[in-house]
C-alpha cells in the first residue's frame, strides 16, 4: 500500500512488477478412448507409464485395440496420457456380493453390500468387468473391541496352475457399523479402497450387527461345563467335513492344558494331521494347510488356501466322534461360513448372499465412442474434466464395420479437437493394406481433411505378448503419438516428427512395404508414409496434416507448423488470463507486449522460428491501432501475435554440375 511518511527516515514500498511469466504448456499429453479390461466407465484417468495402465485398466487385452496403442505410446517416448474406458451400453456388469450377519434376535440379516469400484472425484463409482469376480473378502473380529468392531481384508486373486494367488490386498481394521464412529465401514473403506465400495444395508439405527466372520467360528470355549482347557482329553477324536469328504482328527497332547492358546495348537495339529492320514489316499490341502485362530475365547477354523482344490465357498463343519473335544472347544454347532466372501459370485452359501457377476461387455460402438457432452460427459466428452490434452487417438473407430459410423466418430473428434486446441491422429483400417487401397481411403474420407488431423500408412505390425509374440497389425496412432512426444522432448514441437531420427520402436514390420515412387503417390495428397530403410529400420517418413495435399495449398500443410501454432495459442490463452478486468489503456498494452514478447523471444532463442533476428521471427502488437476507442468502449483489447514458422525440408535437391577443367586464378 502507499507509504504515508510521518517522520524523517527511510521508507520501503513494494511496487508490483509488470512482468508476468507465460509458461509454455505441455505439447504431448495423449488421450485414448476404447474398451478396457477394468476401470470406471466414461471417466478420464491419468496414467504415466504401462505400470499405471496395468493397475488402472488391466493392461493389454485382446479385445482392446487401444491397449496396444497405449503400450506403443509409452514405448515410443510418451510420458503422460489420459485413458477413457467405455463399452457398448447395457452389455457390461459390475461384480457385487452381499454379506450377512446375525442380529440381536439371532436372525440372519443382510448387513453389507460390496461392489467392485473406487472413490473418484469424491463419489463412489462402479468398476465393471469380470476382473471383479476375482475379489475375495475376509472378515474377523480379532479387534481391540471384539464385541462391536471387525476387520475386513479385500484381496484380488488370480489362478495359476489351479491355485489361488493373491495379486494385491487391502486391509481395514477396527471397523464399525455405526455412522457416528470415525471408523464407520463406509467412510474408511470407500475413502481408501481402489477395489471395492461398500454400502450398509441394515437400518441406520442398527449399529451392532456386523458381517459374519468368514470360516468356521465356534462359541465360547471357556465356560464351566464345556471348558476346552479343563475337559479336553488326549486321544479323543472329532470329524471335520469338507466339500470332497471328511477326515477324523485325533487330539494328541501331554496333560495338563492350561490355556486356550495351548488348545488352539492341539486342534490345529489334529486337523493338519488328519489331512494326511489314512483312509485318505493323498494329502488334502484344505486340511494339511488349515489354521486355527483364537479370537477372544472362540476358535476360528480356516481351510488351507495353497492347494489346487481350494474354493472360497468351502465350508468346514465339525462333529464329535469319540469323547467331546469339538463340543468342549465350542466347534459343534459353530457358525460354518464360507472361507471368503466372493465378490461377483451368484452363489448363496453360508452367510454369503449371491450377488451380481461382473462382465466386461462388448467393445463400444460409435455411439459410446462419441458420447454425450451434457450432462453425462461420456465417451470423448469425458475429456471435459481434463485440464489439458494435445493428442487424441481413437483406434477403435476403424474397427467398426460400418464406415458411416467410423466417419461419424472421427468427424466429431475433429470438431472437438479444434475446440480444445488438440491434434487428432486418424488410423487406417486393417483392410487398407496396399497403395490403391490407401488412395481409395483418402478419396472416400475427404471429410477428414482438417488442419488438426493427420493419418499414416501403412499400419505397423508389433509383437503381441498375448499371442506368443506373433506379429499383430495395429493402428499407427499410438506409435505416432509416442513419436510426437519423443520429438517434442528432444528437439521441440517445431521439429517435424519424421526422418531417420523418427524410428518406430517395437515395430519390426509394416503391413506394406512402400517404394519411393509409391511414396510419391501418397505424399502429395497429405497421407504420411511409414517406411523401411536399410540401417535405419522402420521410420516415419511424412509430416503433413490432412490439409497438406498440394492442391489445397494450405498454410497448415505441415504437422509441426500446426502443432506449434496450437502450442502458442494454448500457452497465451492460459498466460494472459490476468488481463481480464485490467484498465484498458497504454500501461496494460505495454505489459501485454512485454510479457508475450518475452515468451515469443524465448521460443526464438530455442530455434522455433525462421529468421535471424526477433523482428524477422515474430511480431507482438497491442496498441491504439489494434485496440480502437470503440473496442475500449466495448471492453475489448486486441492482441496481434505473428510468427514465422519453420517448415521441414521435405525435398532435398542437390544440383551437380561437371566442370570442364577450369582452374580459378
Amino acid at each position: 500500500m502507499p507509504v504515508n511518511p510521518t517522520y524523517p527516515g527511510v521508507y520501503i514500498e513494494e511496487v508490483p512488477s509488470s512482468v508476468r511469466t507465460i509458461v509454455g504448456v505441455s505439447t504431448s499429453v495423449a488421450a485414448f478412448i476404447d474398451f478396457f479390461a477394468r476401470g470406471p466407465m466414461n471417466q478420464a484417468i491419468q496414467v504415466f507409464n504401462m505400470g499405471d495402465f496395468q493397475r488402472e485398466f488391466g493392461g493389454l487385452h485382446t479385445d482392446s485395440v487401444a491397449s496396444y496403442a497405449i503400450q506403443q505410446f509409452f514405448l515410443n517416448g510418451g510420458s503422460e496420457a489420459w485413458v477413457i474406458r467405455t463399452a457398448e451400453a447395457t452389455t457390461f456388469a459390475t461384480a457385487s456380493v452381499v454379506l450377512q450377519g446375525i442380529d440381536s434376535t439371532s436372525a440372519t440379516v443382510n448387513v453389507l453390500r460390496a461392489t467392485a469400484g473406487r472413490l473418484l472425484k469424491g463419489s463412489s463409482v462402479d468398476d465393471p468387468g469380470d476382473w471383479g469376480n476375482n475379489l475375495r473378502i475376509d472378515v474377523d473380529y480379532n479387534t481391540s473391541t471384539p464385541a462391536t468392531s471387525f476387520n475386513l481384508m479385500v484381496s484380488e486373486v488370480t489362478s495359476q496352475d489351479g491355485r489361488q494367488v493373491i495379486v494385491q490386498t487391502e486391509t481395514y481394521r477396527n471397523l464399525t457399523m455405526n455412522p457416528a464412529d470415525t471408523n464407520f465401514v463406509e467412510d474408511v473403506v470407500n475413502d481408501g479402497s481402489k477395489l471395492i465400495q461398500v454400502t450398509k444395508l441394515t437400518p441406520i439405527t442398527d449399529t451392532t450387527t456386523r458381517p459374519a466372520q468368514t470360516g468356521t467360528v465356534g462359541t465360547d470355549a471357556s465356560p464351566a461345563g464345556s471348558n476346552a482347557v479343563a475337559n479336553l482329553t488326549s486321544g479323543d477324536t472329532f470329524t471335520i467335513t469338507y466339500p470332497a469328504g471328511s477326515a477324523q482328527a485325533t487330539v494328541q497332547f501331554t496333560p495338563p492344558l492350561t490355556t486356550l492358546a495351548q488348545v488352539r495348537r492341539v486342534l490345529e495339529s489334529a486337523i493338519r494331521a488328519a489331512g494326511a492320514a489314512p483312509p485318505l489316499t493323498s494329502p488334502e490341502p484344505l486340511l494339511t494347510g488349515a489354521t486355527v485362530e483364537l479370537v477372544g475365547t472362540q476358535f476360528r477354523v480356516l481351510a488351507g488356501r495353497s492347494g489346487s482344490g481350494y474354493d472360497a465357498h468351502t465350508v468346514l463343519t465339525i462333529a464329535d466322534n469319540t469323547g467331546t473335544p469339538a463340543t468342549d472347544a465350542g466347534l459343534v454347532g459353530a457358525a460354518a461360513n464360507v472361507q471368503q466372501y466372493s465378490v461377483g459370485s451368484a452363489t448363496s452359501i453360508g452367510l454369503q448372499v449371491g450377488g451380481t457377476t461382473g462382465a466386461n461387455g462388448s467393445p463400444p460402438t460409435a455411439t459410446e465412442l462419441r458420447g454425450i457432452h451434457d450432462p453425462d460427459k461420456s465417451g470423448m466428452y469425458a475429456l471435459e474434466d481434463v485440464d489439458l490434452f494435445n493428442i487424441l487417438c481413437i483406434p477403435r473407430a476403424v474397427e467398426i464395420a460400418d464406415v458411416n459410423q467410423t466417419q461419424a466418430v472421427y468427424s466429431e473428434a475433429i470438431t472437438y479437437c479444434e475446440e480444445r486446441r488438440a491434434f487428432l491422429i486418424i488410423d487406417i483400417p486393417e483392410a487398407t493394406n496396399n497403395l490403391q487401397d490407401a488412395r481409395d481411403w483418402l478419396d472416400d474420407n475427404a471429410l477428414f481433411r482438417h488442419r488438426n488431423a493427420a493419418a499414416y500408412f501403412p499400419r505397423p505390425r508389433i509383437p503381441d505378448p498375448l499371442n506368443d509374440y506373433r506379429l499383430k497389425s495395429v493402428g499407427a496412432s499410438g506409435t505416432i503419438a509416442g513419436l510426437y512426444a519423443r520429438t517434442d522432448a528432444t528437439r521441440g514441437v517445431w521439429k517435424a516428427p519424421a526422418g531417420i531420427e523418427a524410428a518406430l520402436r517395437n515395430v519390426p514390420d509394416l503391413d506394406y512395404k512402400l517404394t519411393d515412387p509409391e511414396n510419391g503417390q501418397l505424399n502429395p495428397f497429405g497421407l504420411n508414409c511409414l517406411r523401411n530403410f536399410d540401417v535405419y529400420g522402420n521410420v516415419c517418413w511424412g509430416a503433413r496434416t490432412l490439409m497438406g495435399a498440394d492442391q489445397q495449398a494450405s498454410e497448415w500443410k505441415y504437422v509441426p507448423v500446426r502443432r506449434i501454432a496450437l502450442f502458442i495459442e494454448e500457452s497465451l490463452f492460459r498466460g494472459t488470463q490476468w488481463v481480464v478486468f485490467e484498465p484498458n489503456d497504454e500501461p496494460l498494452w505495454a505489459q501485454i507486449r512485454l510479457n508475450i514478447g518475452a515468451f515469443m523471444h524465448t521460443l526464438f532463442r530455442q530455434g522455433a522460428f525462421q529468421g535471424s533476428t526477433p523482428r524477422e521471427a515474430y511480431l507482438v502488437k497491442c496498441d491504439s491501432e489494434t485496440t480502437t476507442q470503440d473496442d475500449i468502449n466495448r471492453g475489448v483489447v486486441n492482441i496481434l501475435v505473428g510468427f514465422a514458422p519453420l517448415k521441414p525440408a521435405e525435398f532435398v535437391i542437390i544440383r551437380i554440375q561437371q566442370l570442364a577443367g577450369q582452374v580459378e586464378a
